[in-house]
């Protein structure tokens, strides 16, 4: 604008002569955008008009306007305070209704300017101010340039009510009690704005709701609000609400709002109950057009009037089907009361832990499911919240329960990440953190723990025992950090179902050892042979224990990194413990021999729908006397026992040299060198030293039939047949189960034997394939 403009000054201080150059400057305009309306702030304004031609035509039309001068008493809002431009107080006494506005309004606003707007009624009353128009720059979401700010109180010390700019629609505002405060403030500032400020209309009555229904134990009333309230949980708490006024009859016209809040952070997160104790709100048709109560289930927005998003619920007269549930953390209702009256509503809000855990919860509440037979055969369960972090300081506890002794339940985990500050660790009484038990649970309460797991290592596939009523699956976690958890799935199945071929009682009377495999060794299990459930169970002689060797051994999985999910052998070297539990290709020392604490021992071996295959295993058992188990025992009992020469430990005699690893991990000293040299020894074994000379025999009996067979083919035989040497066999009539035969009389007798036997060609018979 350097060649054409026009300059306003509509802040000009009512003085004689007026001074341009001290008053604040409105603005320098050109181009073809007019200036927006302008009100003066008092009683002058000046317009300049500059252009730097010489001349114009009169088809020339620069600019036009119009202007008007009126009274100033609608700006006269109520009792000036002293030396301010714009500093009002408005008695409720004086005054019940009017309008306040910007000094300039609905011209464009002073910069730099603070205006007030002090309200005071009488005790009993309460102040509703409407802004019907609101426009002032907007600098961002906290206002931090031009604000209109409300307080709930005399002062600027009373609590804010809110803070306000830009552009606002349907902006009402109540007043807790009978005072209230409007701030309106604008920076000095060269940038141009063109903004006109507000209006609104305000209003003093004793007839708006009073806010005693609102119980200060349970709810918080919305500070500017009617009768608005928040509920706020107390973790795991629970609150009672009413309508207003209850329980007498409500006034028409009211409209409330309840915002309830369960608990949401990374450690909790809480869905909200709601039951109707009490509830009248008339209709005639129970169409609900006038008066209702709406509730919003799904977390909708009802903060702003004209964007209220679809209710899920709408209630009138006595069509009331409590409980309703929240689908998250929070649920809001709107109260209507329409054109009618009615005694409203008395209702219970309970905020209840949301651990998104599928299963039947506890009527007690807290972190308990059950998962029954009767109800679902299979399905899935996890930790709370999974897959985002399970909260700290909780203990869950999920149990499977049979519907009959020929069923069985199985667990698989296909995720599993429990806190465990040892990364080492994964199982048993390591676990010290947080950690998953799982156990089998017996008729009279009875409880047998399977295992503790955590880590990243995943738990081995799970079935109930023959004899219990189901599992039951805790997890626990302490007050500091959480990870992922887990997520399993459950099966009920028959028993027969399940390949159980595989499992057998190895205890035989007389046996000091033996061998037994998983299925199809040492061919790979896999899919084929179905889900598999073997149980071997060992019991030695009272005064001797088990030592179990895996000679070989390749089950699916790792112990350390990701566990044994799809296939897990376990032992248990006493009932009465926790077995172990094992998976891999290359066990540790401790993992490939186990001594039973006890004189019996039990090995099982579950495989998981999703499994792989592998070669499986080759064990060994034997029954051992140890030492230490025995008070010192030496093996001398009358050369009955062989003493192995690294373990130290006693097995029967017969056990030498029998082709097993009897004496365990690293010590053969049953199976060495020596076992050679004893066959031709006076320690040789009976049945190795028949066998040798039952192998002799035969080689001999062989040699002489091929001797035969070659002379005999070099001269081809003869024989007379009219001439038979045969003697007739003996009269049948000496077995009493044969009739008696004579012969023919025609038959000459024989002849005396040394006469058969010189008469006679040689005789040759061809064995051939006959032998």
């Amino acid at each position: 604008c350097s060649h054409e403009y026009i300059d306003l000054y509509t802040e000009i201080p009512d003085s004689e002569p007026v001074d341009l150059i001290h008053s604040p400057f409105g603005g320098r305009y050109c181009g073809q955008i007019p200036p927006r309306r302008r009100v003066s702030l008092y009683r002058t304004a000046v317009l300049g008009f500059f252009t730097d031609k010489n001349s114009t035509t009169s088809d020339d039309l620069l600019f036009q306007g119009t202007y008007l001068f009126f009274k100033d008493d609608q700006f006269q809002v109520g009792t000036p305070v002293p030396r301010t431009t714009c500093n009002f107080t408005i008695d409720g006494l004086v005054k019940r209704q009017g309008d306040i506005m910007t000094p300039t309004y609905p011209g464009v606003y002073p910069k730099d300017m603070t205006c007030a707007y002090k309200f005071v009624g009488k005790k009993g009353q309460r102040i509703r101010l409407e802004f019907r128009d609101f426009d002032t720059f907007y600098g961002g979401p906290h206002c931090p340039l031009d604000a209109v700010d409300v307080y709930d109180g005399l002062d600027a010390k009373a609590p804010l009510i809110g803070r306000y700019c830009g552009q606002q629609r349907n902006v009402v505002i109540f007043s807790t009690e009978h005072h209230l405060l409007v701030t309106f403030t604008t920076l000095k500032r060269t940038a141009d704005s063109q903004n006109r400020g507000f209006l609104a209309k305000f209003e003093f009555s004793e007839t708006f709701v009073k806010l005693d229904f609102i119980s200060r134990e349970d709810s918080k009333h919305d500070r500017g609000s009617e009768c608005d309230q928040t509920i706020l949980s107390r973790k795991g708490s629970s609150a009672v609400v009413y309508s207003p006024n209850y329980p007498f009859p409500y006034s028409p016209g009211i409209v409330c709002k309840y915002n309830v809040y369960g608990l949401q952070d990374e450690q909790h997160f809480e869905r909200i109950r709601l039951d109707f104790e009490k509830f009248d709100i008339p209709s005639a048709d129970n169409t609900c057009a006038d008066g209702f109560l709406r509730i919003y289930l799904k977390g909708q927005d009802i903060s702003v009037t004209y964007l209220y998003e679809k209710h899920d619920h709408e209630l009138c007269s006595n069509n009331v089907s409590s409980p309703y549930w929240s689908e998250g953390q929070r649920l809001s209702m709107i109260f209507s009361s329409g054109q009618s009256q009615g005694s409203g509503f008395k209702a219970r809000f309970l905020f209840a832990t949301e651990y998104s855990i599928p299963g039947t919860p506890s009527p007690l509440g807290g972190c308990n499911f059950t998962y029954m037979s009767l109800s679902k055969k299979r399905g899935d369960f996890n930790s709370p919240r999974h897959p985002a972090r399970y909260p700290s300081n909780l203990t869950c506890t999920y149990n499977f329960i049979l519907a009959g002794s020929n069923e069985n339940v199985r667990l698989y985990f296909d995720q599993f990440k429990v806190r465990a500050n040892d990364t080492t660790v994964f199982y048993g009484s390591y676990c010290q953190e947080d950690w998953v038990e799982i156990y089998n649970v017996f008729y009279g309460g009875r409880e047998v723990l399977l295992g503790r797991y955590c880590g990243d290592s995943f738990p081995g596939p799970v079935e109930s025992d023959p004899g219990s009523i189901g599992l039951k699956v805790i997890l626990h976690t302490d007050e500091e950090g959480v990870f992922n958890g887990f997520k399993g799935r459950y099966t009920f199945d028959e028993n027969d179902s399940i390949n159980r071929d595989c499992g057998s009682n190895l205890s035989v009377p007389g046996a000091a050892s033996g061998v037994f495999t998983s299925p199809k060794y040492p061919e790979k299990y896999d899919r084929s042979s179905g889900l598999l459930s073997c149980s071997w169970q060992i019991h030695s002689a009272r005064d001797h224990r088990i030592l179990l060797h895996f000679e070989s051994f390749s089950i699916e999985g790792e112990m350390e990194t990701r566990g044994c999910a799809a296939a897990a052998v376990r032992v248990w070297k006493r009932l009465d413990e926790p077995p172990v539990e094992i998976c891999g290709e290359n066990l540790k020392a401790e993992h490939e021999t186990f001594m039973s604490e006890g004189n019996v021992m039990k090995i099982t071996f579950t495989t998981a729908d999703k499994v792989a295959g592998g070669r499986g295993f080759r064990a060994v058992w034997t029954e051992v006397k140890t030492p230490a188990l025995v008070g010192g025992y030496d093996c001398d009992e009358g050369g009955q026992y062989f003493r192995c020469a690294n373990n130290t430990f006693c097995i029967a005699k017969q056990l030498e040299c029998d082709g097993n690893p009897n004496c365990g991990l690293n010590d053969n000293s049953d199976e060495g060198e020596h076992c050679a040299a004893m066959v031709g020894g006076e320690e040789s074994s009976p049945v190795l030293l028949m066998l040798t000379l039952g192998a002799c025999a035969l080689t001999l009996l062989m040699t002489l039939c091929i001797v035969c067979h070659r002379r005999q083919r070099r001269r081809p035989p003869s024989i007379n047949y009219e001439r038979r040497p045969f003697a007739p066999p003996p009269p049948f009539d000496t077995m009493s189960s044969r009739p008696s035969m004579s012969l023919p009389s025609d038959i000459p007798s024989p002849p005396p034997p040394a006469q058969l036997y010189t008469s006679l060609p040689p005789l040759s018979i061809d064995i051939g394939d006959n032998v």
